[in-house]
């Protein structure tokens, strides 16, 4: 354990922390940094291209971003996603970048270290969260410069290890190893704490004895096990004045829910693909693979086996002409590999024999049932069932964030606590302008748990929380 994993450690016995993150994809980091005393205001000679963004920015200059009113700033504004915040950041870090312009940012960042709130980042893995689970080899759906965090281009990180952006995007890979360098060119390393696993979070308790401090907030326990080197648990509990979740959502794949689903050579994940390659399990003279699903995973799935030469059954429930396909919203020039996925799907479902050799489709089909001997059972379009022969499987229809260390499993926090947490269709219901719960004080949401699932727009949701956290510092009693 490192000496900063120490002191925090030591100390949270004695005094609460002001703040808990936990989580350390890019939302915690980004968090992490604005926390850390990273301050941004406008550049004095800065002009938004965005006239009216522009009037109400001249109308305070000297004023940081942090210390004006983000509802007033965001009004007005609109783009491809639903958070005005969201929107305000991206506005003034990339001004016109939907338009295909490559403005610098309006913004220049000081260090004003009398404003930093400590605070501790918790994450199982490495600092970049999911990123470092992901294939390293995978492009980006994301335009690469709308991969980076404040203060650190990805293009000129890319350029100083010698690497460059394919098709304007860049590798899974780059982005882990941009994220953990991130967190370590910004000084934000004694912030962060890997291999932590949060199994509780408990709020409402007594303050416990010898903290002196006083309050009408509610204190929060944050309790789980650090992994350590020889892989033993050693146990944690916290105290905090808040709590920020920035899990993500790629916890908890989703399930069919039908039988035999958790048969041996059934998976949710595609790094049982890519293991079971590496293994000599599934070949080009194998089975075919099941890959179950519509989405950009199991595209991502498809190009795998597809250049192993791998055969592939591919099946999902809706129409390959279906406007809510995630293909049919993406531009072709852009993103050319999961147009080619697309058009296999389309062309192989009405053409028989299949142009393309090892992959078969099959739209609106629907499984039923996984079989011990390594057979599928389908339902298609027509209520007749289909059976397959296959080597492995891969559903791959999504994923559910897992808040199992909340009470109720987070499930009171939804915009409709009645459905399940989904953060596509039933996120935490949060402040626009804070992003704090409005079922709980203290309690934070910021990422795809508050509902922004870009990298580019997560990072509204940091600076709502850090603008929320720095008044609540300042109406603290001396």
């Amino acid at each position: 354990m490192s000496s900063s994993r120490g002191d925090h450690f030591s100390a949270s016995s004695l005094e609460p922390l002001p703040v808990i993150i936990i989580g350390n994809g890019p939302s915690g980091i980004c968090l992490s940094y604005l926390l850390s005393g990273h301050i941004p205001y406008v550049r004095p000679d800065a002009v938004h291209p965005h006239p009216l963004l522009q009037r109400k920015l001249a109308e305070a200059p000297g004023v940081s971003i942090l210390d004006q009113d983000l509802d007033y700033l965001s009004e007005g504004l609109e783009g491809r996603c639903q958070s005005p915040v969201a929107l305000l950041f991206d506005a003034l870090l990339r001004p016109d970048t939907d338009f295909g312009g490559n403005l610098e940012s309006v913004l220049t960042w000081r260090q004003e270290k009398q404003r930093a709130i400590p605070h501790v980042v918790l994450g199982r893995n490495l600092p970049g969260g999911a990123w470092h689970s992901i294939e390293g080899s995978m492009v980006t759906l994301s335009q690469g410069q709308w991969m980076g965090l404040p203060d650190l281009q990805v293009k000129d990180w890319l350029k100083k290890k010698r690497r460059g952006l394919r098709n304007s995007r860049a590798t899974a890979g780059d982005i882990a190893r941009y994220y953990r360098d991130y967190v370590v060119k910004k000084g934000l390393s004694r912030n962060f704490i890997s291999g932590a696993v949060v199994t509780n979070v408990q709020w409402g308790a007594p303050e416990p004895s010898g903290s002196g401090a006083q309050g009408p907030s509610p204190l929060f326990q944050v309790s789980g096990f650090l992994t350590t080197k020889d892989q033993s648990r050693q146990p944690f509990s916290l105290w905090t004045h808040n709590v920020v979740l920035a899990t993500g959502t790629f916890d908890s794949p989703a399930w069919l829910g039908i039988p035999g689903e958790a048969l041996p050579f059934v998976h949710h994940d595609l790094s049982a693909l890519e293991a079971a390659t590496r293994q000599g399990v599934v070949t080009p003279a194998s089975d075919p693979v099941l890959i179950v699903g519509a989405g950009l995973s199991a595209a991502d799935a498809v190009l795998f086996a597809r250049h192993y030469n791998i055969p592939v059954v591919h099946a999902f429930r809706r129409p390959v002409d279906d406007p809510g396909l995630v293909f049919n919203q993406l531009p072709k020039m852009l993103y050319p590999e999961y147009h080619k996925v697309h058009q296999m799907m389309r062309e192989q479902s009405f053409l028989s024999p299949s142009p393309y050799q090892g992959y078969r489709s099959l739209p609106e089909h629907r499984p039923l049932l996984f079989k011990e001997d390594s057979q599928a059972v389908f339902q298609d379009a027509q209520g007749g069932q289909q059976v397959f022969g296959v080597s492995l499987v891969l559903v791959l229809i999504g994923s559910h964030p897992d808040l199992s260390f909340l009470p109720g499993a987070g499930a009171d926090l939804a915009m409709d606590p009645e459905q399940p947490l989904s953060a596509k269709r039933n996120p935490i219901d949060v402040d626009p302008f804070t992003y704090q719960s409005t079922r709980q004080e203290g309690l934070y949401a910021v990422g795809p748990l508050a509902g922004d699932n870009f990298v580019r727009f997560v990072q509204g949701g940091a600076l709502a929380v850090a603008s929320s956290l720095l008044r609540k510092e300042t109406r603290k009693p001396p």
